[in-house]
This record gives C-alpha cells, structure tokens and sequence, in this order.
C-alpha cells in the first residue's frame, strides 16, 4: 500500500526524483498514465497488469469503459528508476498533468500519484473532509 506525501522538484529535463518509501513496492521499473483529475498514475507492475484484466472483460461490452481504457492505456509509459531515484516523465505526460518545477507526490492506496504542487493545492484543501466522510459511510466506506 502506497501512503505519504512528498514534495519534490522537477528538473529542467523533466526528472523528478520517487521517494525512496516507494520505490520499494514499485521496483526498478513500473508505469505511469494519465490520471482522474489532472495527475498522473503510477502503478508498479504487478497491479498494472491487474487493471489491465479487470479491464479486459469490460471494454467489449461496455462503450464507456472502451473509452476510458484508450484514456488511460494508451497514454501509459514504462519508466525506469535511474541510480540517483529518480525518473524520466515523457513530454505529454508532463504537459497532461501541467507539471512545471514543483511537484506532489502521494500515495493513493494501490497507486501513487503525481501531481504539479499549486494544482494538488487547488483540487485537495481537504476542507469539506466531514461531508465527504459522511458519503462515503453511505457506500460502505468506513474510517
């Protein structure tokens, strides 16, 4: 389970460094896409390869599922964590997400996400937190 959040630079070749309590559940390489509300995804392999079944029984069936997955499989890259831990992010993965020169990076459970720092401020002021929660108890979602 990925948890946490860190702040880090990206350089001006588009490397940000991946906190060291990641890169140990996601290994030398993993996949980062295009994420839900203007972040990226990155998923070591084993849970990718998980997302990608579950998705396979679904996209002949269901049109909206077929679109969501050209969304988000086609915009996955393969990345490799160099020796100083950091990686490369592609150009239109960077341009996707709106990452300039500071950068979040948090964990989401099964996934980490990487987002431009003002833009993780915006989406997540955590300031309706009681509301939220009392939704999510109606989903079953317990705290």
């Amino acid at each position: 389970m990925f948890m946490g959040e860190y702040n880090h630079t990206l350089d001006p070749k588009g490397r940000v460094i991946i906190p060291a309590k990641f890169r140990e559940n996601l290994g030398d390489k993993f996949v980062i896409t295009k994420g839900l509300d203007g972040c990226l995804y990155g998923y070591p392999y084993d849970k990718w390869e998980e997302v990608g079944q579950n998705f396979q029984e679904t996209i002949r069936t269901n049109k909206e599922a077929r679109q969501f997955s050209r969304f988000f499989f086609s915009s996955a890259s393969d990345c490799d964590i160099d020796k100083q831990g950091r990686i490369l992010i592609p150009s239109n993965l960077r341009e996707y997400a709106g990452l300039s020169k500071d950068v979040v990076i948090a964990g989401n459970l099964g996934h980490i996400e990487i987002w431009d720092k003002a833009r993780w401020d915006a989406a997540n002021s955590f300031e309706d937190m009681d509301e939220v929660a009392d939704k999510l108890g109606g989903l079953g979602l317990m705290l």
